[in-house]
């Protein structure tokens, strides 16, 4: 399967990477709907969501501080840093990822859609003043200069995906003729839907997650149950 991925890659005109929690989670950061994920007894929309923010706010702060206290704890891994590189040589076009933790760009990729959001920073909900997401953690940390409410830079349960951000991504997707996933579900919409738009526009499929997905019926090459920076390492030998 290594074999076939790096030929893939050696083949390929124009690679897009999709990447998702089970990335991150190498790093050491929790995934959201594993045994110990997230959401694991937890109600998301009391907790990550714009009602949350508006009507638990005391129990969206706390959820929220745990999370940057989590990311401020890790740092990019080995994959990371070989998908900077392989976009540095020119091999990749773009990088397309469901996570919030920066990582990529940490490791040093440039060309990164980052359809949820950051959990790098924290702006005002009145004045859209822009903090560090380690501020979150600060006595007070949560109220602006202005007087306004941080809130996470991150897209809510009930917010539209960032224009911008998507519209890259769909033109990246356009442009490849391989798309690899590492580490996603493929469970979450509209999301899931890049993988499926390449697909139908002719690019080969590659899905690398620990556990099946909906769209491993549409994939040209499954790798289950492997770890991504490691499956990663063997084919940039």
């Amino acid at each position: 399967m290594m074999n076939r991925l790096g030929d893939l890659l050696r083949e390929a005109a124009s690679v897009v990477v999709f990447t998702g929690a089970g990335m991150s989670t190498e790093s050491g950061l929790p995934d959201f709907r594993s045994q110990k994920g997230l959401w694991q007894g937890k109600d998301p929309m009391r907790l990550a969501s714009t009602q949350a923010m508006l009507h638990h706010r005391d129990d969206f702060i706390t959820f929220y501080r745990t999370r940057v206290e989590g990311l401020l704890a890790c740092k990019p891994h080995r994959g990371h840093e070989i998908l900077a590189g392989l976009e540095e040589s020119g091999r990749i076009c773009g990088i397309i990822t469901q996570n919030v933790d920066g990582f990529h760009q940490r490791a040093g990729s440039k060309k990164v859609a980052q359809l949820h959001g950051t959990l790098e920073t924290v702006h005002c909900s009145t004045c859209a003043k822009v903090y560090p997401s380690s501020r979150y953690l600060e006595q007070g940390g949560t109220a602006c200069a202005c007087g306004g409410f941080l809130r996470p830079s991150v897209v809510l349960f009930g917010e539209s995906l960032p224009y911008q951000e998507v519209e890259q991504a769909q033109q990246w997707t356009d442009q490849a003729d391989l798309f690899i996933v590492l580490g996603s579900s493929l469970a979450v919409s509209p999301a899931n839907w890049f993988p499926q738009r390449a697909k139908e526009g002719g690019a080969k499929l590659v899905i690398v997650n620990h556990d099946p997905t909906p769209l491993d019926d549409w994939a040209d090459l499954l790798i289950h149950g492997e770890r991504i920076g490691e499956v990663l390492a063997r084919i940039h030998e």
